[in-house]
């Protein structure tokens, strides 16, 4: 429900701020450094997005899906991807049982997509078909099965890994997997203190004890509440001159954009920045979304969604380097007025 009044709004986004330290906090008991991919991660959640999480085996991604799941008192489940992984297996499939009273129906037998945390281990070795089975899972949370529609759990996320480094095996993610994730995070090597720790936290033989910090329907209650986080007309159209900006056939492309980019953002990309503005503003406590609430999302809603061509792939082109450019470049509400 919609609130106007001023006092109840700053108290709601008191709590906001509240309930997303605490849950930051819960988690760093488990979860050792981090501390920024671990809060873009939490920005993803009340911004109600996918996560696709990019690093090296052994970093804690896996773990990281286990810790959030017991800290939101989710229920959560997992996908191992391989070549040889059906549709199917993934979200279900129709099977011929007894009705009890001999005859034979046909029933849906629910997959692990049924779930509120979906862990979608090393997404790039599924093929294409598997891959596109999550589609619709995604962006309807809905699972559609001979002619029948089944709705997921709410909330629902489906957090993804996958490793750089491997490609032998793997079929890259398409465009349309790809904008349906929300940010996409590399997930950093630990420092020598980070190792350390992770050695004293993990080679006991007790796990520290997570307690339900939030549960599912007031997360719910959260994302609706970041939706009321005013946009001013100026900050939106700056966010879309930097997603235009992505886009090489645009007159104001920059020359290494039009050399070496082949697909710029989607307009799912704005809704991206926009979204993941409203949680930062919270967070920044501030009442409305700023220049630099936009800034602070821009690489992890855009980096998978500027496509190189193959001049761009040959060079092996940062693409982060070159969001840095944009975002440089682009000019801001109050330098363009100027």
């Amino acid at each position: 429900m919609s609130k106007t009044d001023p006092a109840d709004l700053a108290k709601e986004f008191d709590e906001f701020r509240a309930g997303f330290e605490s849950l930051t906090n819960e988690v760093q008991r488990a979860i050792v450094g981090y501390d920024e991919m671990l809060r873009q991660v939490l920005i993803a959640v009340f911004g109600g997005g996918h996560i696709l999480l990019e690093g090296v085996p052994g970093l804690g991604k896996t773990y990281l899906v286990k810790v959030l799941s017991r800290v939101l008192g989710m229920s959560s489940g997992r996908v191992q991807c391989t070549p040889d992984l059906m549709p199917a297996d993934i979200l279900g499939t129709h099977i011929v049982t007894d009705d009890g009273t001999g005859k034979k129906t046909f029933v849906y037998e629910k997959g692990p997509v049924f779930t509120n945390l979906l862990l979608v281990d090393e997404i790039n070795r599924a093929t294409p078909k598997t891959q596109a089975a999550l589609l619709e899972v995604m962006q309807e949370r809905n699972v559609t099965a001979g002619g029948e529609r089944f709705t997921l759990p709410a909330p629902f996320f489906v957090l993804a890994t996958q490793n750089p480094l491997e490609m032998e095996g793997t079929y890259p993610l398409p465009e349309a997997q790809l904008d349906r994730f929300f940010f996409k995070l590399h997930v950093p090597f630990p420092d020598a203190a980070q190792l350390v720790e992770i050695s004293k936290r993990t080679t006991g033989y007790k796990e520290p004890d997570l307690e339900v910090v939030m549960k599912g329907d007031r997360l719910i209650e959260l994302q609706h509440l970041v939706t009321q986080v005013p946009v001013a007309e100026p900050m939106l159209n700056y966010a879309a001159r930097l997603v235009l900006a992505t886009h090489p056939e645009q007159k104001t492309a920059s020359s290494r954009v039009q050399r070496f980019v082949s697909y710029g953002s989607s307009p799912r990309g704005m809704q991206t920045l926009i979204r993941g503005a409203r949680v930062h503003a919270l967070l920044a406590n501030r009442t409305a979304v700023s220049i630099e609430d936009i800034k602070a999302v821009a690489l992890p809603a855009l980096r998978h969604r500027v496509l190189l061509n193959f001049e761009g792939e040959a060079e092996s082109l940062n693409v982060d380097g070159l969001l840095g450019e944009i975002l440089d470049g682009v000019a801001t509400p109050g330098a363009e007025a100027a």
